[in-house]
């Protein structure tokens, strides 16, 4: 820190109290001098986030209004199963994208996150974890507000953060890490060669090329056979097997073609499916579909030898499920 004129071995500390201890202010950074903190105090600032609203479901699922430094507002939601906790976090304040399932695409995308501001709601999950349920955070899913991808730089900075052992990051596995994206192919790619050991997940909803521009609107451009390309791109520079979500809706994707559309599609790259409950958004366009429509996409994908699994959504009580984060509440006002 020569700059102010302390020894290099100071901005050492400085860095682990903010990338390993979390700390907001400099007057947490006992390690350091009274004189030195004043001095830090005065030339530099710490932009926190800070919990504006706090909610629990039922289930024991969290949901956590964060107030940024300019008064934006995202949503982050801690997960508790018997075996994990899992942290949901956000990239974007908004999102630029158009899914018509999806109460975040309601909301005029403000600004990226910073990596520190990411990196701030996983250490505030984690704490929340330990508090709440007596463990650590065990994962984390990038299925908050916002496309990831479209943070590119934040994102991978952070996830950089997150995995770096202590003292200069929060030593998380990087496996236990997973960016959702709904499908840019060249972004896809460009995560690929960062080599940073995660999982994919990919929002696909449907394998018929027209249908799936209805439901996601801003696909049409980005055709499914460079999707496709994209995640074989991926699985052969990671050999890392990626996650498909896909939720059916009544009407929308619960016959035999979408169905047929979905197997083929699997079988053309190593993938597992996560058929996901729908969460409604009081718009009455997408009903979630009959229980016999998920039997049947479940019978057929493993008839395949493809792995499916149904993922029950937590957290609905507080508008914490998936596709639900949209601030509603008086912070949005």
């Amino acid at each position: 820190m020569p700059s102010i004129g302390e020894k290099e071995f100071r901005a050492k500390q400085i860095y682990e109290w903010l990338w390993t201890k979390n700390a907001h202010s400099f007057d947490e950074m006992t390690s350091l001098s009274k004189e030195l903190r004043e001095k830090l105090s005065e030339h530099f600032v710490i932009q926190p986030i800070a919990i504006e609203e706090y909610q629990k479901s039922m289930d024991g699922t969290i949901k956590n209004a964060v107030k940024l430094f300019d008064g934006n507002v995202v949503e982050s939601v801690l997960i508790p199963t018997e075996s994990r906790t899992t942290a949901c976090v956000s990239s974007q304040v908004g999102c630029s994208l158009d899914c018509t399932f999806c109460a975040t695409a309601r909301l005029k995308r403000m600004r990226n996150l910073t990596a520190a501001e990411i990196v701030d709601q996983v250490a505030l999950i984690d704490q929340q974890s330990r508090e709440d349920f007596g463990h650590p955070l065990s994962n984390i899913v990038f299925m908050g507000m916002g496309e990831p991808l479209l943070n590119f730089n934040n994102v991978v900075d952070a996830i950089r953060k997150i995995t770096t052992p202590h003292p200069h990051g929060l030593g998380m596995s990087p496996k236990r890490i997973t960016v959702s994206t709904s499908g840019l192919p060249k972004m896809i790619e460009k995560l690929a060669d960062e080599d940073l050991r995660i999982g994919l997940a990919l929002s696909l909803h449907s394998a018929i090329e027209e249908k799936r521009n209805q439901i996601m609107p801003f696909s049409n451009k980005f055709p499914l056979s460079d999707l496709l390309d994209s995640l074989k791109y991926w699985y052969d520079k990671t050999r890392s097997r990626i996650t498909l979500e896909y939720i059916i809706w009544k009407g929308i994707n619960d016959r035999k073609e979408d169905i047929d559309a979905l197997v083929k599609f699997c079988m053309q790259v190593p993938v597992k499916v996560n058929l996901i409950e729908y969460n409604a958004i009081d718009d009455g366009i997408y009903q979630q579909a009959h229980e016999s429509a998920t039997n049947k996409y479940i019978a057929a994908l493993e008839n395949a030898g493809i792995v499916v699994n149904v993922r029950r959504s937590r957290g609905k009580d507080i508008d914490a499920a998936c596709g639900q984060l949209a601030n509603k509440n008086k912070l949005a006002e």
